[in-house]
């Protein structure tokens, strides 16, 4: 391996001098032959000392002996930047922080020593990639780790430094991370909105996001259709060298239909969780979503019908959303379960009794979400269940009323209330953060 700002190799082990090469003794000289006579050996025996030169010249020329090399890092090691005197640097890239003691050991650290410097970096790093520079110092007994520098993916990381009585100390580095905002356009194709949204180049990601932060103002299965012109305006991280850390994070949504359009921003009012406001600054929630599954096709509306197992006329008191097997169902509003669990015709079942004393129920259902249990008290969009076709059911599907009074009512047709408007300093830092959106979005339509 090149030497590294000096004479020293990077392998610990050739840092001792080998031992010079024995000393040549030439061959003795034959003795005098009398005055007069040759031999026929002559020939032969200069040819024998020219052998004899030539091997000791080669000899000599094969340098210093071949030192077997240290073992490799756990992924790899490379020279990294000039050292101070008398010591040495070496960057390792390692998997994860569980191959940074192997990697101590391996450049001949010991591994008292090893295990000392890992523990110093408790807490600092995160699961993948790690690039850990090492400061080494030669000594007799080995080398001596002076210093550990180890970064995440994210450029935080953490330095352990030798404290000169057989410790380290430890000092952490934050990430330096800049933000930028991306801003895709497209319009809606005739297959679905999800490769309508990858085709415009919206993160996959983000599409559920998108879709729920519209889902009260549209009916992603009914009201969407070829050559509708949809928005989204996203946030990422990246690195100094300008790689992606972290998911991004959607900022703006936008949707316009022939018959409508909405657009609504990302905002987290002081001491509460982020929600979806227009741009008044007034929240998008109401009292049900629209639609309490994703990606589905509404096979069977409310009113009277030829019941497709029984055969005669009845009242169908609700709205059947076709999807596949497993795909996830929400509750439309925030409320208490008043029943989960079987119930005859309709199958897995679950009842919610919301805030303003509405009733929803969801029927058929393939399994429970986690923790669902009467009793229980459940936020608007939390996962209740997932679609199946348990009970009297011919395919998978959630069938969904609501009740208000007692009484059954067409879901798709209930105008429920706005939620609220910010106001004061809420409304002003709003103001700001939809001012700042809006800037990105004009910058990148430019």
């Amino acid at each position: 391996m090149a030497d590294d700002g000096g004479t020293q190799s990077f392998d610990p082990r050739s840092w001792v001098k080998p031992a010079a090469p024995p000393p040549i003794t030439p061959p003795p000289s034959p003795p005098p032959l009398p005055p007069g006579r040759r031999t026929p050996m002559l020939a032969l025996g200069g040819a024998a000392a020219l052998i004899a030169v030539g091997g000791g010249a080669a000899w000599l020329s094969r340098g210093k002996p071949v030192v077997e090399a240290a073992a490799p890092a756990v992924v790899a090691a490379a020279k990294s930047g000039p050292a101070q005197p008398g010591t040495m640097r070496r960057t390792l890239v390692l998997s994860g922080p569980q191959d940074l003691k192997p990697a101590l050991i391996a450049s001949g650290i010991p591994a008292a020593s090893a295990d000392a410097a890992v523990a110093a970096t408790a807490g600092a790093l995160k699961p993948g990639e790690i690039r850990a520079v090492i400061t080494l110092t030669p000594g007799a007994d080995g080398p001596t780790l002076t210093k550990l520098e180890a970064s995440n993916p994210d450029s935080s990381g953490i330095v352990v430094s030798a404290d000169g009585q057989g410790g380290f100390t430890a000092s952490r580095i934050a990430a330096n991370l800049t933000s930028r905002v991306i801003v895709k356009r497209g319009t809606m194709d005739a297959d679905s909105f999800y490769s309508s949204a990858v085709a415009a180049g919206i993160t996959d990601s983000l599409i559920p996001d998108f879709a729920q932060a519209l889902a009260f103002d549209f009916d992603f299965q009914r009201e969407v259709h070829k050559g509708d012109v949809f928005e989204a305006a996203f946030e990422q991280e990246t690195d100094p060298n300008g790689n992606p850390v972290g998911p991004p994070k959607l900022l703006y949504a936008a949707l316009t239909t022939a018959d409508k359009s909405a657009a609504v921003y990302r905002f987290a009012p002081s001491g509460e969780a982020a929600g979806w406001f227009d741009a008044s600054g007034r929240s998008i929630v109401r009292a049900l979503l629209r639609t309490p599954v994703e990606a589905a096709r509404v096979s069977s509306s409310f009113g009277f019908r030829i019941h497709p197992i029984l055969g005669f006329a009845k009242l169908h008191k609700g709205t059947d959303f076709a999807a596949p097997t497993g795909t996830p169902i929400f509750a439309s509003g925030d409320g208490q379960v008043e029943f989960a669990g079987p119930k005859g015709p309709n199958g897995n079942f679950v009842k919610l009794r919301h805030d303003n004393g509405w009733e929803t129920l969801y029927l058929h259902m393939n399994r429970f979400g986690d923790g669902i249990a009467t009793g229980v008290r459940v936020a608007q969009g939390q996962r209740i269940g997932e679609v199946g076709t348990t009970g009297r059911s011919t395919g998978p599907h959630l069938h969904y009323e609501l009740h208000i009074d007692g009484q059954p009512v067409d879901p798709m047709s209930v105008k429920t209330e706005s939620g609220k408007t910010l106001a004061g300093s809420a409304l002003q830092a709003f103001t700001k953060e939809r001012d700042r959106i809006d800037v990105s979005r004009t910058r990148e339509a430019s």
